[in-house]
């Protein structure tokens, strides 16, 4: 991985591993190395809540407490944020 000032960007390696990857164990996400994420688990939640507000469950439900503990914090499309702190919290 070569690290630029302001971001990461993957070798020619990386984007091959990824794509493999991708097309043996079919990714939910591909845009990110969860593997990798789930290094710092307080990140890995956080993220994990964004995508499950922002791009959909997947059948899963969100964690009430999580969405809390992170609330603050969360980077959530507005009108979906809106709409879920009316449920958490009442109007």
């Amino acid at each position: 991985m070569i690290i630029n000032k302001t971001f990461l960007v993957p070798s020619f390696a990386d984007l091959e591993s990824m794509l493999k990857d991708v097309i043996l164990n079919g990714m939910y996400n591909w845009s990110t190395d969860e593997k990798q994420l789930k290094g710092d688990p307080k990140s890995f939640a956080i993220w994990r809540l964004e995508q499950l507000a922002n791009f959909g469950l997947n059948g899963e439900k969100i964690s009430e407490l999580e969405l809390k503990k992170h609330w603050d914090i969360l980077n959530i499309d507005p009108a979906r944020k809106k709409f879920l702190e009316v449920i958490l919290y009442g109007s």
